[in-house]
C-alpha cells in the first residue's frame, strides 16, 4: 500500500501537534549547548505550516512538502529553519507531481533531503548533527528496497536506524 497525499497531510499535521506538545522539552534540550529556542521555533514554524496545509492538501505530495519547506525557511529562526526547510524542499522536488509514494520514492526523498542538509549546513556524518541520524536511515531504506520487504517494513527500519544513529551521538 503506498503513502498517499492524505497520509502525507496527516503525518505533517501529527508532527505539528507533537512538536507543539513537546516544545518545552525541545527547548530544554537545546539550552545546554544552544540558545534555548529550538522547541519554540519549531512549534512556530509548524503552526504556520498548519495554517497553509488546507490550501495545499489536495495537491501532489511534492507540492505539499515544498510548501512545508518554504514555510519553515520563512518562519523558523536560527539554523533549524534553513536546514529543515531545505530537507522538505529537496524531498518535495524529488517527488514532484506524485500523489502516491512507494519504496523507491522514500529512498529518493531521504537522499534528496540528506544532500540538501549537507549542502546547506556544510556538515558531514560524525559531527553530531541530524546527519548522524539521517545517514543510517537512508542506508536502511536502500537496504530494505534491495530486500523487497515492503513500504511498512521499510519505514520501520528507517525509524529504527535513525534512532540508533541519534543514540550513537551521545558519547560524541
Amino acid at each position: 500500500m503506498p503513502i498517499t497525499t492524505e497520509n502525507t497531510v496527516n503525518w505533517i499535521t501529527q508532527s505539528a501537534h507533537v512538536l507543539h506538545a513537546k516544545r518545552s522539552m525541545l527547548t530544554d534540550l537545546d539550552s545546554p549547548i544552544g540558545d534555548a529556542d529550538h522547541g519554540i521555533n519549531m512549534d512556530r514554524g509548524f503552526q504556520a505550516v498548519l495554517e497553509k496545509l488546507p490550501a495545499v492538501a489536495e495537491m501532489d505530495i511534492g507540492s505539499i512538502l515544498k510548501t512545508v519547506g518554504t514555510t519553515l525557511v520563512s518562519t523558523v529562526g536560527g539554523a533549524s529553519g534553513p536546514l529543515y526547510g531545505t530537507a522538505f524542499l529537496r524531498a518535495g522536488m524529488s517527488c514532484a507531481g506524485k500523489h502516491e509514494l512507494y519504496e523507491a520514492d522514500v529512498v529518493n526523498m531521504l537522499e534528496a533531503a540528506l544532500e540538501g542538509i549537507k549542502a546547506r549546513g556544510k556538515a558531514q556524518p560524525g559531527e553530531k548533527t541530524m546527519l548522524d541520524a539521517l545517514t543510517p536511515a537512508l542506508a536502511a531504506a536502500k537496504e530494505a528496497v534491495t530486500q523487497n520487504i515492503g513500504l511498512s517494513a521499510l519505514l520501520y527500519r528507517v525509524s529504527e536506524a535513525a534512532e540508533r544513529g541519534m543514540k550513537a551521538t551521545i558519547p560524541m
